[in-house]
């Protein structure tokens, strides 16, 4: 499969789904097996998984150290990731690492422990980031979080 048609199948294919697998550090994917959904995971020649999608959510993760080095591992493209779902872990802020995705237009964060709203400001670099959630995480108490009256929905940045 070349390149071109990578970009063109790959945002149907399923996710590499590593939800609900209690992982501390982002090594043990290499050594951990995928959740497996009702359309099975499709591979390169060499193994690597040919999604555009990685769900990391439901883990005990607390930082993103050796993020790139591991979705290189798994992925054949991972300059493509185009949602990550880091959901209900126990990061505290956000890694600069996830900027160096620029394919990304979806990325879930709610249910964290990051404090400052201020953290979102590193996303502004990511073109295509379309989605973005935030909820359940303690930055929602700050001044700013939500603005009076509106309706509450994924932050979009512009």
């Amino acid at each position: 499969m070349n390149k071109r048609d990578y970009m063109n199948t790959s945002v149907q294919e399923p996710p590499l789904d590593y939800s609900f697998r209690s992982i501390h550090v982002i090594q043990d994917l290499v050594n951990e097996e995928p959740r497996t959904g009702l359309r099975p995971l499709k591979r390169s020649k060499s193994g690597k998984s040919l999604t555009q999608s990685l769900w990391l959510n439901n883990n005990v993760l607390n930082d993103l150290r050796d993020f790139n080095q591991v979705a290189s591992q798994l992925l054949e493209h991972p300059e493509n990731l185009a949602w990550i779902d880091l959901s209900f872990n126990d990061l505290t802020s956000i890694d600069p690492v996830l900027t160096t995705f620029f394919n990304l237009s979806v990325l879930y964060l709610h249910g964290n422990s990051i404090q400052h709203l201020g953290e979102v400001n590193k996303l502004a670099v990511l073109p295509r980031l379309r989605s973005l959630t935030l909820h359940g995480n303690p930055m929602e108490e700050e001044k700013g979080y939500r603005v009076p009256g509106s309706v509450e929905m994924p932050h979009r940045l512009p």
